[in-house]
């Protein structure tokens, strides 16, 4: 089994993942509703949820 898919990414995990900055992700959550859990401090990402939310243009609509 993908070891990627099946368990719980970091944000500069994600961030490696699709090859963007850590600000980029962090960015994305607050503005573009990037699916992100919270635990504790720290934010975390199944993969196949994001691949879903890139494939559906959630990252497309950035507005810097």
């Amino acid at each position: 089994m993908d070891t990627l898919a099946d368990r719980w990414l970091s944000a500069e995990e994600i961030g490696r993942y699709l090859g963007v900055t850590i600000d980029t992700v962090y960015r994305w959550i607050d503005r573009q509703s990037m699916p992100a859990h919270k635990m504790g401090r720290l934010w975390k990402f199944k993969k196949e949820e994001v691949d879903a939310w890139v494939k559906s243009g959630g990252a497309a609509d950035v507005n810097e």
